[in-house]
């Protein structure tokens, strides 16, 4: 008796890899899909966190700046009312400066007004930032940052000594990127930082 074998045809060997070689290509493409899309969301995550950096730097350099200023501008009656009908609008880097006698409501309610009236004084920190028409970004920067000094009174610990509130607010590339930083400022026999903290959104 003969033995006989049964081989697949050619033929559908072929089609056999034809198959698996299609289902390879697709695989390999939904990576490929998969991953340029994933490089898309890295790339805005990475955005994001550079502006908010951005923003606080800002900040911090007007929170900083101010604290120089208040050091050196203290004379115990030269707090002001900031409200619609005070110069409340300043530029720091004229060597201007302002100690206001009332506290913000909010700081985090951006832009800081009383009476209706924008408040703070602006501190451009040599961050290439430009004056252009209104609305229009400042260089690469939304807005220039602004700070806003209260007076909280006389030290509970240091007599002689008075405490101030330092708020400040920077701004990244557009408005929504923001950062305020607060800091408490005694100054007197003993000038220092009580408590300084920080904050972004």
């Amino acid at each position: 008796m003969k033995a006989t074998h049964k081989h697949g045809s050619p033929r559908a060997a072929r089609g056999i890899a034809l198959v698996t070689s299609l289902m390879l290509l697709l695989i390999i493409t939904l990576l490929a899909l998969s991953m340029f899309r994933s490089f898309g969301i890295q790339g805005r995550i990475a955005g994001n966190t550079r502006e908010k950096e951005r923003a606080l730097h800002a900040a911090e350099a007007a929170q900083v700046y101010a604290e120089y200023w208040l050091a050196g501008n203290v004379s115990g009656t030269n707090d002001t009312v900031c409200n619609s009908t005070a110069n409340n609008w300043i530029n720091a880097n004229l060597g201007q400066g302002q100690i206001c006698s009332n506290a913000l409501a909010s700081v985090t309610t951006l832009p800081w007004t009383v009476g209706g009236q924008q408040v703070g004084v602006q501190y451009n920190p040599g961050l290439a930032l430009t004056i252009q028409a209104a609305g229009a970004l400042q260089g690469s920067y939304a807005q220039i940052p602004v700070f806003y000094i209260a007076d909280l009174g006389p030290s509970a610990t240091d007599a002689g000594s008075e405490v101030y509130q330092i708020d400040a607010v920077g701004y990244g590339g557009n408005s929504n990127t923001v950062a305020v930083v607060e800091s408490t400022f005694e100054v007197g026999s003993g000038v220092g930082c009580n408590s300084c903290t920080g904050s972004g959104y």
